[in-house]
């Protein structure tokens, strides 16, 4: 499977948002873009297509997809009855690993995408190895018995022991490793800082 393997630091920094934890601590000493420009203050007034292009790299890195696999998403929600802008946050949102990191099973985006392809999650009793997976109202994700006893899910059952209900549409089940979509993912639910409407317009032109 295809992946980026720049630093996740180095992008966190050029985007300006913490993709991963480990990026937080790195983010605060230098606070600027990698490069020569970063320390300076970096270049000149950005024109409106590379505002558009550094969001939709924002929200591409945020939820560790490739640029076609990102096209994809938006194709799709262009193709969609709604507010296109709307409904491509909800796939996004939507996906498995997305899911798995939302509900706490692991502490980043990325980790919850290993922790899918290696096969630690069931979705409807079945075992799954896709995060890229559409969940819709009804599903119910647990996380596999065999799986359950290893020391980084013991770990997990305690960091997110008396926790039942952190995101609207997934209800969680913490003594049980399981959680259960209730619903479908509102704008409002996602707190990050996204400006969708730049990213539907730079795929527009």
């Amino acid at each position: 499977m295809a992946r980026n393997l720049t630093s996740i630091a180095k992008l966190s920094r050029r985007e300006k948002v913490a993709l991963h934890p480990k990026a937080i601590k790195i983010m605060a000493k230098r606070p600027y873009t990698p490069g020569d420009h970063g320390p300076t203050g970096g270049r000149a007034k950005l024109s409106q297509y590379a505002v558009q292009l550094r969001e939709k790299q924002k929200v591409k890195r945020m939820y560790g997809l490739l640029e076609k696999q990102f096209a994809r998403v938006v194709g799709e929600a262009e193709r969609r009855q709604g507010v296109t802008g709307d409904i491509l946050i909800q796939l996004l949102e939507q996906r498995m690993d997305n899911a798995v990191y939302r509900l706490g099973l692991a502490p980043s985006r990325q980790a919850a995408r290993q922790v899918v392809t290696h096969g630690h999650i069931m979705l409807n009793g079945r075992r799954v190895d896709i995060p890229s997976i559409i969940l819709k109202p009804g599903d119910e994700i647990i996380v596999r018995p065999k799986s359950a006893g290893n020391e980084y899910f013991k770990q997990i059952a305690e960091e997110i022991k008396g926790n039942t209900n952190s995101v609207r549409w997934l209800s969680l089940t913490p003594a049980k490793l399981s959680a259960k979509v209730t619903g479908l993912p509102a704008r409002e639910d996602v707190t990050e800082d996204i400006n969708e409407q730049l990213i539907i317009e730079f795929y527009s032109r």
